[in-house]
């Protein structure tokens, strides 16, 4: 009888063991862009006389960390057509053929497999910026990180700052440098 236990208790044993080999030792935690927290700004330099400064209003996506393990993913996604520079008018040129032609690119999207950690923290992530239909390598610095229960959904949330400096003119938006900076530095509060 013993042996007939054993005879049954041994393809249990490495139906269970092959089903640990499947899934990862690592447990990796997803979040979703909170819209109403994450504003994207950039700041460029105009004619030389000030540093002028806009944002986008509409942001979606996810995030993917493994904070042990050291790895995860960035998806973000900006919709063009949301861009703020504080009056209609300019909003309108903003939108138009001349800088971000929003009819015919409604997005700016941020991809990253390759996330930076210091220690659990995220510091960096290097991914790739499509901007008016180009895809170009882009890596953002990370301060500020912290994940910690909401104090008013006692969910899980996570945020950060990030900063980046790019050149419009390697993505197509050249019209009028160099009386507008070719330099755009990048401010990006996100809480997923």
């Amino acid at each position: 009888m013993r042996h007939l236990q054993n005879r049954f208790r041994l393809p249990a044993l490495l139906a269970l063991l092959a089903t640990l080999q499947v899934f990862p030792a690592f447990a990796a935690d997803h979040y979703n862009i909170d819209p109403t927290h994450t504003w994207p700004l950039f700041e460029v330099n105009h004619l030389g006389y000030s540093t002028q400064r806009g944002r986008f209003n509409h942001t979606r996506g996810n995030i993917t960390l493994d904070s042990a393990a050291q790895r995860g993913t960035i998806d973000i996604t900006i919709d063009t057509d949301s861009i703020d520079m504080g009056f209609e008018k300019w909003n309108e040129h903003m939108k138009s053929p001349d800088f971000f032609n929003a009819k015919l690119h409604p997005t700016i999207r941020f991809i990253s497999e390759q996330l930076q950690f210091e220690g659990e923290r995220l510091v960096g992530a290097n991914g790739y910026l499509t901007l008016l239909g180009t895809r170009r390598p882009l890596s953002l610095t990370v301060s500020n990180f912290r994940c910690a229960p909401h104090p008013l959904t006692r969910r899980r949330h996570c945020g950060a700052d990030a900063t980046a400096t790019l050149s419009p003119t390697q993505s197509g938006m050249a019209k009028y440098v160099p009386l507008v900076g070719d330099e755009i530095k990048l401010l990006i509060a996100v809480e997923a």
